[in-house]
C-alpha cells in the first residue's frame, strides 16, 4: 500500500484560506501528501512550530525577537518561506463619507485620539474601530507599522477577518483594517458593502489605492507585506516540493485569483529596506529561483 506523508500547517487567518485553495491544487496533483490547514492567528502558529506540535507555521508577520530567542534555547532553527504578499486594506461604510486617509491620521483612529469621523473630512458621527485579537499577525502589523502605540480600549476585537468585514458592512460609522483578498474578488470587482479608503504615507504624498498595480510593485502604497511560512530548518521532500508548487505558475495563479499578491522582488527590497530582517533567521523565496 503507498504511503502518505502527512503535513501540518497552522497560523495566521490571513493566510488560511490562502493556503488552503493551494493544498489543495498541490494535492490534487500528488496524491501521496496530505495537508491539513488549520487558522488561529499567526502567533499560535508560531507557538505551535516552536512546541513541536505543527510542521509548518503561518504567518503575517515577521519572528519577535522572544521567539527566535526561544527558538535558539530550544535547539530550533527557524527558516522563513516567502510565498506571497499581502496588502492591508482599509475598509470603511460608504456613508462614512472618507474616501483617503494619511497614515497619521489611521494612527490617531485607531489609538482614539481622532473619535469622529467629521475630524477627518466625513460625516460627523462617532468612529467605530473593528480590527483583530493580539494573537494575530496582522494586529501586531497594523500596530507597529500604523499606530506606534496601543490601540484604543474602543477596538472591537474579531476572531477572523471575515467578521471585520461582515461588521463594518453593518455599521455605518465602521473602520477596519483587512487583507486585500477579503474584499477584492477573483474577477478584480470589490465586495459590495464596503468603500476601500486611499492611503497616503504622509500629508505631501499622494493617496495611493490597494487596486494599484504599479503602486504595490514600487512599494508606494503603504501597507504591503510579505507572507510567509516557517519551518524547522530548511523545508524537504514534500514540504519543500508544496513550498515551490506555491510559487510556480500554477500556485501564483491561484494566490492572483484569491486576491494577494506574487512576492515581487522589487517590492520586498521595498518593503525590507524600511523592516530589515533579522540576521538570525534564513530566507527562502523560491518565487526567484525559477525565474
Amino acid at each position: 500500500m503507498r504511503s502518505v506523508e502527512r503535513i501540518t500547517v497552522r497560523g495566521s487567518d490571513t493566510e488560511v484560506n490562502l493556503v488552503f485553495r493551494l493544498a489543495e491544487a498541490y494535492m490534487a496533483e500528488d496524491s501521496a501528501v496530505s495537508i491539513s490547514i488549520a487558522g488561529g492567528g499567526s502567533g499560535v502558529g508560531i507557538a505551535a512550530l516552536l512546541n513541536g506540535k505543527t510542521d509548518v507555521a503561518n504567518s503575517s508577520r515577521a519572528l519577535t525577537e522572544k521567539e527566535i530567542a526561544l527558538a535558539h534555547k530550544r535547539g530550533i532553527r527557524l527558516v522563513a518561506h516567502v510565498f506571497a504578499a499581502d496588502a492591508l486594506v482599509i475598509v470603511v461604510h460608504p456613508s462614512v463619507g472618507v474616501d483617503s486617509l494619511t497614515l497619521e491620521q489611521l494612527g490617531r483612529i485607531y489609538a482614539g485620539e481622532i473619535r469622529d469621523w467629521a475630524e477627518v473630512g466625513g460625516r460627523p458621527g462617532r468612529i467605530s474601530l473593528y480590527g483583530r485579537q493580539s494573537n494575530s499577525g496582522t494586529f501586531v502589523y497594523f500596530r507597529e507599522k500604523v499606530l506606534g502605540r496601543d490601540f484604543s480600549p474602543a477596538l472591537k476585537q474579531m476572531n477572523g477577518t471575515a467578521q471585520i468585514v461582515e461588521s463594518v458592512m453593518r455599521d455605518p460609522y465602521g473602520i477596519g483594517y483587512v487583507g486585500l483578498g477579503y474584499v477584492a474578488k477573483a474577477d478584480g470587482s470589490i465586495r459590495q458593502g464596503v468603500r476601500i479608503v486611499r492611503l497616503k504615507a504622509n500629508a505631501r504624498r499622494p493617496a495611493v489605492s490597494p487596486l494599484d498595480e504599479v503602486a504595490l510593485r514600487s512599494g508606494d502604497y503603504p501597507l504591503v507585506r510579505p507572507l510567509y511560512q516557517f519551518t524547522n530548518g530548511r523545508p524537504s521532500d514534500k514540504i519543500k516540493s508544496f513550498f515551490q508548487f506555491e510559487t510556480s505558475p500554477a500556485g501564483q495563479q491561484i494566490i492572483l485569483e484569491n486576491g494577494y499578491l506574487p512576492p515581487w522582488p522589487d517590492m520586498l527590497s521595498a518593503y525590507h529596506a524600511l523592516n530589515p530582517p533579522s540576521a538570525q533567521i534564513e530566507t527562502l523565496n523560491y518565487y526567484t529561483e525559477t525565474r
